[in-house]
């Protein structure tokens, strides 16, 4: 099975702790054939030999070492155990976070952010127990019960097959058992993710479905989906539980089988009192490991359904990005810091799908020191640029150069660190104004802090602020305005100092006061630097040193303000249409 093989597979991330858990675990079941031993030595000196304490005292402090040392490896393996679990879903996590930001917005458009949530933290915590447990277990369950084996025969051959012959019976119990379960462990998965996307939904446009009367009916389709997540977790726990009834039972019947056959031949003297208390010691632990197993088979089922989810985002297609050399000394120095950026694109063509091109032969060129605009109208290819500017997209056909190199062969970290990208409606993450400020800057001191505030208009509202720049917003920026948010999120691209600047509309859904605070600052911030804004308000790119017209995929004009106007073409019906509308 594919999953499976992908769950073991992770395992070679933490061989050795894996190891340090299955050896102690193995020392533990040698330690009881040692105890059980010691104790038929007491029993048989103290019953028929009427053994003094002090000859059978050394015996018994023997019993208490191994009591001890099966403790202390228990303790042992248990931790290695925690730690390969650990290790595993640290690994993964940050795997599949990397794998998210590496598909990029665009990629992920179709996905529910309360799904993916989900992926980040219940399915991956659910691979605990597969790797704490199951995977050990399963070494265990071979090893030890083949050590007690070793034993058994050589003392009596009815024994031996008894144990073996009923032990054989069980796995074939776990895997019927296994295939209803991981069906239904599936099935848990997926209404699992219905009902966090459905919620996470839900809450956020909670307020919306107020005002419009719904929030009922929202909150009747959050009932019915839980219910199905409670009878499908229900279904699970139920055949989990009964699996393990069936296992009890199973191992009960086989050590009643063989309490009775000891019982007889030592009843008739055909076997003797050592031999006979031995094995019965040992049949109860024969059975342990392989009903342990059969317990954690269902955190190996559970493994499965939540993989599926996992497996399906880190082998998501990223973007095809053309095979080249990459990084190096020219890199390098072509984007070392400091150094200005300078974009040429050039016959720039792509497709989502084939025969549907949003983007064909597309050339423009953005200098340092220059502030350019991008207008069209919707649909007419600009969110698509802008992936394909930021790496999120590659083209199909065309070249992205940055200063002379092409973007495919430049590391997309090392790219994106040049990139400063202001949105219309900047987010702010639940912490305080610090936080959100200094969110993946280094050296950020608040002495930086308070110059790049200053610069985005953002130092005076924060002074008034009850603790300053350690007062706490909420997610999205709850408790402050929009335009708090965009000086916030200004001031954050002041902290990055990056050599180009996109911009969407940053002026956007604010009061004119903090409209003009904003466009100051990306002013100041822009001094020197790439500019590239997309605008969807033509007064606002009026001062724009270019203006390119985009629209069916093409640039079909470009120039400044005055001249296109003058032109008469595409862009000055536009503008007619504007203030026709305002």
């Amino acid at each position: 099975m594919k999953l499976e093989k992908w769950l073991a597979a992770q395992a070679n991330l933490v061989r050795r702790s894996l190891l340090a858990s299955v050896g102690s675990a193995l020392a533990g079941g040698l330690l009881l054939i040692v105890q059980s031993w010691i104790l038929v030595r007491i029993a048989e000196g103290v019953i028929f030999r009427h053994d003094t304490l002090s000859a059978v005292l050394p015996y018994v402090w023997l019993m208490v070492l191994a009591i001890g040392l099966r403790a202390f490896a228990a303790w042992v393996s248990e931790r290695a155990a925690f730690t390969s679990s650990s290790a595993v879903r640290l690994h993964l996590r940050k795997a599949v976070y990397a794998r998210i930001q590496e598909l990029g917005p665009l990629q992920l458009a179709g996905e529910r952010s309360g799904e993916i949530a989900s992926t980040l933290t219940e399915r991956i915590e659910a691979l605990e127990d597969y790797y704490a447990h199951y995977l050990p277990q399963r070494a265990v369950a071979a090893a030890v019960p083949l050590a007690i084996l070793a034993f058994v025969f050589p003392l009596d051959l009815t024994s031996g097959i008894i144990l073996t012959a009923t032990a054989l019976a069980i796995p074939v119990l776990m895997i019927v058992v296994g295939e209803g379960a991981e069906a239904m462990n599936r099935a848990k998965w997926r209404t699992l993710k219905r009902m966090s996307a459905r919620f996470l939904d839900l809450i956020q446009g909670l307020p919306t479905l107020k005002l419009l009367g719904a929030s009922r009916r929202e909150g009747q389709t959050i009932t019915h989906i839980s219910e199905e997540y409670r009878k499908s977790s229900m279904a699970v726990m139920r055949v989990a539980f009964l699996s393990a009834l069936m296992l009890e039972l199973f191992s009960t019947v086989s050590i009643a089988l063989v309490a009775v056959s000891i019982g007889l031949r030592l009843m008739e003297g055909d076997m003797r009192f050592q031999a006979g208390y031995f094995i019965l010691l040992l049949a109860p632990e024969f059975y342990l490991p392989l009903r342990a197993l059969g317990t954690y088979y269902h955190a190996r089922m559970n493994a499965i359904g939540a993989a599926e989810r996992i497996v399906e985002i880190l082998e998501s297609p990223s973007p095809a990005r053309r095979s080249g050399p990459r990084g190096g000394a020219r890199v390098a120095r072509a984007l070392a810091v400091g150094e200005p950026v300078e974009i040429a694109v050039e016959e720039l063509s792509f497709a989502y799908r084939e025969g549907e091109k949003v983007l064909a032969g597309v050339s423009f060129r953005l200098e340092p020191g220059r502030s350019t605009a991008l207008v069209g109208p919707s649909g007419a290819g600009k969110s698509t640029l802008l992936g394909l500017l930021l790496g999120f997209l590659s083209p199909n056909g065309g070249t992205i150069r940055i200063n002379g190199i092409d973007l495919a062969e430049i590391p997309l970290p090392l790219w994106r660190a040049r990139v400063n990208w202001l949105a219309q409606r900047p987010h702010l993450f639940h912490g305080s104004i610090l936080d959100n400020l200094c969110l993946g800057q280094e050296g950020c001191t608040m002495e930086r802090v308070r110059a790049a505030a200053q610069k985005a208009h953002a130092d005076e509202f924060i002074a008034e602020l009850p603790a300053g720049y350690g007062t706490p917003v909420g997610e999205g920026g709850q408790g402050l305005s929009g335009g708090q948010v965009q000086r916030l999120a200004l001031a954050r691209a002041f902290l990055k100092e990056a050599p180009l600047i996109l911009l969407d509309e940053a002026g956007a859904h604010m009061d004119s006061v903090s409209e003009r605070a904003v466009l100051a600052g990306i002013r100041e911030l822009a001094r020197g630097r790439t500019l590239l804004t997309i605008a969807h308000r033509l007064a606002t790119v009026e001062e724009a040193d270019a203006i390119l017209v985009l629209d069916g995929g093409r640039i079909v004009e470009e120039g400044r303000h005055q001249a296109l106007v003058e032109r008469g073409g595409r862009y000055a019906a536009m503008v007619a249409a504007s203030r026709g509308t305002a």
